[in-house]
């Protein structure tokens, strides 16, 4: 986020990591060792760590200092650069056009400029490229299930310094994608059961 530095304490995965991975691994099933990945908002890289297995060039570049200095501590075999996603991390830019999966997990949400950060991920990758994004899910049964339990407040919550500022549906992210310049753009969820999902899961190619 431009202009504020969120701050790390520990290499533990986030809770969301939990329901996450399994649906991004699957949409990654078929990339082929030696492939050139970056996850955009790294944070303290565990999220990334995660796909240490797959023989692939692993990369992840986030905003926060303490993040990248607790990522390179904890995984020295992934490349991590310290730079905001809403522009061109400085650090990635000889590598533009030749990512052939940019990763943004849990992270949208948080940023000003939505749009500077889907023009880095669709920079970073070569034509044909993927881009797996998540970010909380809201849609029409989800909300009024959150209307109908009094829980609108605590989600939507305004005390939560730093926290969610943009909340996104199908078909806002669908627009904001398309306009950035990706196709075939395809959505599942993850976390609970479907249409009261955690998150959207959204996978989409370079044009």
């Amino acid at each position: 986020m431009a202009g504020i530095s969120y701050e790390y304490r520990s290499p533990a995965s986030e809770v969301s990591h939990n329901y996450l991975y399994g649906p991004v691994a699957e949409l990654l099933a078929d990339i082929p060792r030696n492939a050139l990945v970056v996850d955009i908002g790294c944070g303290n890289g565990s999220f990334v760590s995660l796909f240490q297995s797959r023989g692939w060039e692993l990369h992840g570049s986030d905003y926060s200092p303490t993040g990248i200095e607790i990522a390179r501590a904890s995984y020295p075999n992934i490349k991590f650069s310290l730079g905001n996603a809403e522009s061109m991390p400085e650090e990635l830019a000889s590598r533009a056009g030749q990512f052939d999966v940019v990763l943004n997990t849990e992270v949208i949400e948080h940023v000003y400029n939505p749009r500077g950060l889907l023009k880095t991920c669709h920079t970073l990758l070569r034509p044909g490229g993927t881009l797996v994004l998540t970010t909380p899910y809201h849609g029409y049964f989800k909300n009024l299930m959150l209307a109908a339990t009094g829980k609108l407040d605590s989600h939507f919550t305004v005390l939560w310094d730093h926290g969610h500022i943009k909340f996104w549906s199908h078909k806002t992210m669908r627009e904001v994608l398309t306009e950035s310049g990706f196709t075939n753009i395809k959505f599942s969820g993850a976390g609970r059961i479907p249409w009261l999902w955690k998150s959207m899961v959204v996978c989409a190619q370079k044009h």
